[in-house]
């Protein structure tokens, strides 16, 4: 396995680049037909081999659901490379309007949690589903959380947040709340983020704990030339990107378009070919 620059979360060392599923499972932030095109082309061996290229190159960190596929990929993906995945494992938990008030049901949190167990997950962040809704601006808290962050960490799983909000980020750090990073959305475009990139990236080199930055292409919005680009310029050494491919050509450009990010060297990028570039080729090439 080659090496791909690295940093530390919770005590474990994990590699700064990440691989997102969500584009393996059909969740493309594009359209229902697109979402439908993905699920039926992609299968077990398919994401395997997008996986494996990521493991080869030393980016062995997997961001995802607890989804059955994901984890048949991986397995298979590790058997082919001998490299034993870091997983960070985003379950949803059960809410309801008494949750404010009362807390989540223990007994449920403990069948979620056993659940994500069987997964050997080596992070669990609950989804930004379940984080963004005890967010409580009135008291500036997250509302309930410390109740989940302690049944995950006695399932000897490291807890975090997932989240859409800028405001979870801030308000954990200021409670003290029992995390060890934080995953937020972070792109040149500002796609789904909630307040302008500009105070994101603030809130982010602000954060007391090490941040993994999702959607930097904008859900294929953004070229990943630019995408990247930004992303890797703007945030701290500590922190991270998840992206997410189809195939194994598109995770090696990713890997190669990072690395050479990182050195602040030319990237080794092909560029694509069309009738309209024919002219700019040739006035390069004299």
């Amino acid at each position: 396995m080659t090496s791909f620059p690295r940093t530390t979360v919770g005590g474990v060392s994990v590699s700064r680049l990440i691989v997102g599923t969500n584009w393996f499972l059909g969740y493309s932030h594009t359209s229902a037909a697109k979402d439908a095109y993905i699920k039926t082309h992609m299968d077990r061996r398919k994401i395997a081999d997008v996986m494996e290229v990521f493991f080869r190159a030393g980016v062995d960190t997997v961001m995802g659901p607890p989804a059955p596929l994901l984890r048949e990929a991986i397995e298979e993906a590790e058997d082919r490379t001998g490299v034993r995945a870091i997983l960070i494992i985003t379950p949803a938990f059960p809410i309801s309007p008494r949750t404010p008030a009362e807390g989540l049901d223990p007994g449920e949190v403990a069948r979620v949690l056993d659940d994500m167990a069987r997964y050997r997950p080596t992070f669990c962040m609950p989804h930004q589903c379940t984080t963004d809704a005890l967010v409580d601006r009135c008291t500036r808290e997250i509302r309930h959380m410390d109740q989940i962050c302690r049944a995950i960490r006695a399932r000897d799983m490291i807890p975090g947040l997932s989240t859409h909000m800028p405001e979870a980020i801030v308000y954990a750090d200021e409670t003290g709340l029992d995390v060890a990073t934080y995953i937020a959305i972070y792109n040149a475009m500002g796609f789904l983020m909630q307040v302008e990139v500009d105070w994101v990236a603030r809130v982010i080199q602000n954060a007391a704990r090490p941040v993994m930055t999702i959607k930097p292409l904008a859900a294929g919005q953004l070229r990943p030339f630019q995408g990247l680009t930004f992303v890797w310029h703007t945030i701290r050494p500590q922190d991270m990107v998840t992206v997410g491919c189809l195939s194994p050509k598109e995770a090696s450009e990713v890997i190669e378009l990072s690395r050479s990010i990182l050195e602040h060297a030319p990237a080794p990028l092909e560029l694509q070919e069309t009738r309209s570039k024919a002219s700019v080729k040739t006035l390069s090439a004299g």
